[in-house]
């Protein structure tokens, strides 16, 4: 590929120009100052795809022509596809970052910032009989002995038996978990910059490349299994969808079929559940509607559950949908199914609660859960994952606000204290819940940092 340069090649060196003096210049005040300004000109002419490759010294190579042919015809899904499961490289990043502050660049004088791990997810093995911990905050995963007590004094915290974290493991904000209860592989979806699912073995440990990696839509939230067929459903937070893969499923492979459409229903789908025995398909929504093709489309709906059939695909209506104000629902995330007995466990985030709705195969409309988790006794604290172990009755949840996952017996109702609680930080813990911050302001009046989350 050869780039046709012409006017361009002077608006660079001007750029490089200004950026030296900005570089070797610093303001005798110390403060920043913009050094100059100058327009470019209107007629400037933007890169263009050249084939002429003849024998110009700046002609690409053969295995770049391949790729730029392709990114030509394809270049969203290639560009991914060439670089999106690179491991950052730290030490690059740091002499970098040296070198710029070598050079002038600014430090800054503190951080603020949670040092605690945020746990979005919780998934239990109980063939090793460990609990899963995905921490959403420092990007990484912690494995805990089930059976692992409440720690003694209120600055102590749970120890894990492993952690997997680090660079190679391409674990970013990653939120929903699933364990293959054969295998005990452990698959984490990242919700927003990395596009994929990582799969790690049972006993994977410290800074390890994943054994797979699927290539996935934008914004995943969560995971739900059908066993018997051997399917991974995945809801994606926007464009609204659910995407089914094979369970195995790797690398650039596509769906085996997706749910998506106006007349789905799926307005934010977070949490979701598989109901084999009745062939059903549980997905949750914040009620944040919007065709993102057609402006002035944005509405609100309440929060809801949508029921679908299991075999759903494309713009396919919900069966039967649970929404109203005697549900409780308010920012729903993971749900569990228990199909001993028809129960849907819901982790209601905002109500700092678990919902817990009876017969849910057949449940519509506005009605009132038949169990609810609630209160000070729980220890909940933004509940956004839950688990079930049926083979010991427990009920396991991961609470986003206070470096915590809670253990209840499976039938709890009401304020009832945990059976036992994994701490990864002193009980009095209050998540700074950052999230993805994107913006900061300052208010001189009361002098305070406003973080939007």
């Amino acid at each position: 590929m050869r780039v046709k340069r012409k006017k361009v090649e002077w608006a660079i060196l001007s750029a490089a120009l200004i950026a030296a003096a900005v570089w070797a210049r610093p303001a005798p005040d110390g403060r920043s100052r913009l050094v100059s300004v100058q327009q470019l000109p209107e007629n400037i002419e933007m890169c263009t795809w050249d084939e002429s490759v003849g024998g110009d010294s700046n002609a690409a190579s053969p295995e770049e022509k391949i790729l730029f042919s392709a990114l030509q015809r394809e270049p969203s899904s290639t560009l991914m596809a060439a670089a999106q499961f690179t491991t950052p490289n730290t030490a690059e990043q740091e002499k970098q970052a040296a070198e710029a502050r070598a050079h002038g660049a600014r430090t800054q004088v503190r951080t603020i910032r949670d040092t605690a791990p945020t746990y979005s997810a919780v998934a239990v093995d109980v063939n090793s009989n460990e609990v899963i911990l995905q921490d959403n905050n420092l990007w990484e995963y912690l494995v805990f002995d089930r059976l692992a007590p409440t720690p003694a004094g209120s600055d102590q915290i749970t120890q894990p038996k492993r952690v997997v974290r680090g660079d190679k493991t391409l674990i970013e904000f990653n939120n929903g978990l699933y364990v293959d209860p054969m295998s005990g592989d452990i698959f984490s979806v990242e919700s927003d910059t990395g596009d994929k699912m990582v799969r790690f073995p049972r006993d994977a440990e410290g800074n390890v490349a994943p054994k797979a990696v699927l290539h996935t839509p934008h914004r995943v939230y969560n995971l739900a299994a059908d066993e018997a067929k051997q399917e991974l459903f995945a809801t994606i937070e926007f464009p609204p969808q659910v995407v089914v893969y094979r369970k195995d499923a790797f690398g650039e492979e596509k769906p085996l079929r997706t749910i998506e459409g106006d007349d789905t229903g799926l307005d934010a789908p977070h949490g979701i559940a598989v109901d084999e025995k009745d062939q059903l398909l549980f997905v949750n929504t914040w009620g944040h509607h919007s065709n993102f093709r057609i402006a002035g489309t944005g509405k609100w709906y309440p929060p809801s559950i949508k029921v679908y059939s299991l075999a759903a695909k494309g713009d396919a209506k919900p069966l039967r949908v649970i929404t109203g104000d005697k549900t409780q629902l308010d920012w729903p995330a993971a749900m569990k199914f228990n199909p001993n007995n028809g129960d849907l466990y819901v982790a209601n985030d905002i109500g700092q609660s678990v919902l817990v709705f009876a017969n849910a195969a057949k449940a519509q409309g506005d009605l009132t859960p038949a169990r609810v988790i609630h209160g000070p006794s729980t220890r909940l604290r933004n509940p956004t994952g839950v688990a079930l172990d049926l083979t010991n009755q427990e009920l396991w949840v991961s609470n986003l606000g206070n470096s915590s996952a809670t253990v209840y017996p499976l039938m709890a109702d009401g304020d009832v204290p945990p059976l036992r609680i994994i701490r990864s930080a002193e009980e009095s813990k209050r998540g700074v819940n950052f999230g993805r911050t994107a913006a900061v302001t300052y208010d001189p009046i009361r002098q305070e940092i406003l973080v939007p989350n």
